[in-house]
């Protein structure tokens, strides 16, 4: 399942310190939690969502209602809480694993349908909402592994682009300290 979360940070002096703790200490934290096998977060290039997509790929619901979700991973917000704006957590089937998007590329998504992927020369993956907010209630992925040909204002309507924050984190991708805690 792909568990997905999405928000904007509405503090531009703090945000370069927000990004930090979220790429390097959130997503270490989340893939050491047993059930999540990637991690990777995003930031938007095309504007009418929020700024930051994270992907997770994970076991089921189970996994976010556990004591080690909630101890590792899950809250842990306290300090910038009140400049998280937009946040919405959505879990979906029909992916067991989020595809790794490479430094070159940009992660695609839809949630008009596969047409306008498929219009851009994409394969898109469809993934229907199964638990928390389901909005929206089906999403489509895609990898764009090529420069984007047109521009972002002739991107079709309801497509959002991002770009790869981090690089996808795998179980075996990060030290065990997390293990250890």
């Amino acid at each position: 399942m792909i568990y997905t979360v999405e928000c904007s940070f509405a503090d531009p002096t703090g945000e370069a310190e927000w990004n930090d703790f979220y790429s390097l200490e959130k997503l270490p934290a989340l893939i050491s939690v047993s059930g999540f096998h990637t991690s990777q977060r995003f930031k938007a290039l095309s504007t009418g969502c929020p700024v930051y997509l994270a992907l997770h790929s994970i076991d089921n619901l189970d996994v976010l209602q556990g004591d080690e979700y909630r101890q590792k991973g899950g809250g842990n917000f306290a300090r910038w809480q009140q400049h998280i704006t937009d946040w919405h957590r959505t879990l979906y089937g029909g992916l067991d694993r989020a595809p790794a998007i490479g430094e070159d590329e940009h992660l695609a998504t839809s949630a008009v349908g596969p047409e306008p992927l498929i219009e851009m020369g994409l394969t898109p993956y469809r993934m229907p909402a199964v638990a928390l907010e389901k909005c929206p209630e089906v999403r489509w992925l895609a990898k764009l592994g090529r420069p984007l040909e047109q521009g972002l204002e002739r991107l079709p309507k309801g497509v959002h682009l991002y770009v790869p924050m981090t690089n996808q984190l795998t179980k075996g991708s990060i030290s065990e300290e997390y293990d250890d805690e």
